[in-house]
């Protein structure tokens, strides 16, 4: 990588504060790869991008090049919790997503307010060095938000449960909003309809209205969520029963027809996993307004759960994004190994359409289109490169074969500094 000066461009069009990144190929996302190409930067904000004559004609500034590097937007993880970084490799898979759910308590009863600290940092550093410039983490100790300062754009949303309270759905969310708003970008995440109480839900909905905020949630994510409420029978709905939860709306609904009778899902909503879905489902679905899907494919195959509808969802209009989930049920935070997993299971899409997921959708998700996920004018400088491919290899191929580290990030307009 080399950086020199320049003094080229017009009078009018010089700024002694504007950085000109070069590299073999930039990949917008927004339109077609660009040879031999280059973005300028001012400040935090992408002001051009282009052939590198070209944008260096038009701007005066210090040039880095990139050389035989891949320039594109850094990726968004769109479901995460680093909470449990600290639980790598610690629960091996059951054979009942309910046991999982008590093993992970019990892991959890083990941490202290320091562990959850040093597990949300250290989860932070490392989805950095796989490229990750947004993540949307669900923490369940909003409070813990203010005492960490985070090296990527983060979304922090409070993961809500009053499955053994639900009398306090108004003192959860209230605190939660209260420890949630200095965040420069906060939301609430009501855990599951198993967990949270439809009151909780709808008080959530009320503060995202007011407060213009995304909400997620987990939904339709085990067969045994499917038993629960289809069935009123099960693993889940056994465990459920014996801690207390009331188990009037089980029988002969599926989570999301449960869900769907209270609450009116819409673009303000990301829903995390779908993976069981009934044929009503898809009938609710193509009637009803549309919202975000948060896939994790490795927590997916890690679990076992059914097949997840891509094709027959964005056939619908849905928009899916992808997360990396827990590491309390995956192996590391990289999204590229996400891509290749989907890729895996999903041969007939594209390369290119696998990283939309990883960055245009996700940022139409948190409603930064114009801003995040893509380079364009206007749009933040949140940058990653690659080693561009040898021997003609296609460059959206090239990028989700990307196995490791990355070698280069911008995050806001400044060179991340990767340890």
């Amino acid at each position: 990588m080399e950086r020199t000066s320049d003094s080229a461009g017009s009078p009018d069009s010089a700024r002694d504060d504007v950085k000109i990144i070069r590299s073999r190929v930039v990949v917008p996302m927004v339109g077609e790869p660009i040879e031999d190409a280059a973005v300028a930067i001012v400040a935090n904000q992408i002001a051009d991008i282009g052939r590198f004559k070209e944008v260096k004609a038009r701007h005066v500034g210090q040039i880095l090049d990139l050389g035989e590097q891949i320039l594109l937007p850094g990726l968004i993880n769109a479901h995460c919790h680093l909470d449990y970084t600290c639980l790598r490799g610690r629960i091996p898979p059951r054979a009942s997503f309910t046991d999982w759910i008590r093993a992970i308590n019990a892991e959890k009863a083990k941490l202290t307010t320091g562990d959850y600290v040093a597990s949300i940092n250290q989860g932070f550093a490392e989805a950095q060095k796989f490229g990750t410039t947004t993540l949307l983490n669900l923490t369940a100790f909003p409070e813990l938000a203010a005492k960490i300062k985070e090296p990527i754009r983060t979304w922090w949303f409070g993961e809500l449960i009053d499955v053994r309270n639900p009398d306090q759905a108004k003192q959860t969310v209230d605190l939660a909003v209260a420890s949630l708003k200095p965040a420069s970008h906060w939301g609430l995440a009501p855990h599951s309809p198993f967990t949270a109480s439809s009151e909780l839900i709808r008080r959530c909905e009320e503060v995202a209205r007011r407060e213009d905020v995304v909400l997620t949630t987990h939904l339709a994510e085990s067969s045994e969520e499917m038993q629960m409420f289809r069935d009123a029978a099960g693993p889940l709905y056994d465990f459920l029963k014996g801690i207390g939860r009331p188990m009037d709306d089980c029988g002969g609904q599926t989570p999301l027809s449960s869900l769907s009778r209270c609450h009116q899902f819409d673009e303000r909503w990301i829903l995390a996993h779908l993976n069981e879905l009934a044929e009503t489902d898809f009938d609710l679905l193509a009637s009803g307004r549309k919202f975000h899907i948060a896939h994790c494919p490795r927590s997916h195959s890690f679990f076992g759960h059914s097949a997840f509808e891509l094709q027959r969802l964005r056939n619908l209009g849905f928009n899916i994004c992808l997360g990396t989930d827990s590491l309390a049920s995956n192996s590391n935070l990289s999204l590229f190994a996400e891509m290749r997993e989907l890729l895996r299971k999903e041969p007939s899409i594209s390369p290119r359409e696998v990283l939309l997921m990883a960055t245009v959708n996700g940022a139409h998700a948190v409603g930064q289109s114009a801003t995040l996920g893509s380079i364009r004018a206007g749009s933040r400088a949140d940058l990653i490169a690659l080693p561009f491919p040898q021997g003609g290899a296609d460059v959206y191929e090239s990028i989700v074969a990307f196995d490791g580290f990355v070698p280069w990030m911008m995050a806001n307009g400044e060179e991340a500094l990767l340890r």
